[in-house]
């Protein structure tokens, strides 16, 4: 995908104003639910995460189960960016640089929840700074890499505030893929993208504890994750359909990582 592209426009084209959302206004998410297996795949995703978070006690979740998730999740990030550490050196403060900048990222990420519905190009600028400390010069942390970049990342932004019928797990899913693909900031885009998609199910109310691992997940089904990635960047359409698809199968092995599960 060319830098300044928005792969989901294969599917949805420009927004128009009779897009409509949750509130009347434009919809820039909302065709994708026509997209064949989409809203009962996603109906049937929260369906499961509810009743483990349920059955869990999800208002007795601890801090620790939160830290402990946030951790898997560093982890698995990290070694989907090609870190070598294991899950051991990285609990233990030990892991390579890559792991390093997971775990930064992933101790300030539940903080920035309150920023994605009315700022998130902040919220990813600052997952970026996290991420890329110490690797950049400092005026090109959470900075775009050009100005197809920031106009992508615009685009996504006014995707994230306006009004939308789409569940959120799928609009989780389209920013992580946007942000993967897209790769709008200098470097440690992976992480970015793995942060931001937890972020928005933990700001729109999926997993408010943070205790689901969606990186383990992905980790989990690695093969799939990094075809579906490569789909969405470059098979229009049929690409972007297949990546929300296999999004469905990766959420319930996120439920299936959670500390929640012992």
């Amino acid at each position: 995908m060319a830098c300044g592209a928005i792969a989901w426009r294969a599917v949805t084209g420009p927004a128009q104003p009779t897009d409509q959302g949750g509130d009347g206004g434009p919809d820039p998410l909302g065709d994708l639910l026509a997209l064949e297996g989409v809203p009962s795949g996603y109906a049937a995703c929260r369906d499961g995460v509810d009743a483990l978070l349920r059955d869990r006690g999800l208002r007795r979740t601890s801090p620790e189960q939160t830290a402990e998730a946030l951790l898997r999740g560093a982890y698995a990030s990290a070694v989907l960016e090609g870190s070598a550490s294991d899950l051991e050196a990285v609990r233990a403060g030990e892991g390579d640089e890559i792991a390093q900048a997971a775990v930064r990222v992933s101790t300030e990420l539940l903080g920035l929840a309150p920023l994605l519905d009315r700022a998130p190009l902040q919220a990813f600028a600052r997952i970026h700074t996290l991420a890329a400390a110490g690797d950049l010069p400092a005026d090109r942390l959470g900075r775009p890499r050009d100005a197809g970049a920031a106009s992508a990342l615009a685009t996504l932004g006014r995707a994230l505030t306006a009004p939308t019928a789409a569940p959120a797990m799928l609009v989780a899913a389209v920013v992580h893929a946007e942000l993967a693909t897209g790769a709008p900031f200098p470097s440690h885009n992976g992480i970015v993208a793995r942060a931001a998609e937890r972020l928005v199910l933990v700001a729109r109310g999926v997993d408010p504890a943070g205790v689901l691992v969606p990186e383990a997940g992905h980790l989990a089904l690695r093969p799939a994750y990094e075809s579906n990635l490569r789909g969405y960047r470059d098979g229009g359409r049929a690409g972007v359909h297949a990546w929300l698809l296999y999004a469905t199968e990766a959420y319930p092995a996120s439920a299936a990582s959670s500390p929640l599960r012992g």
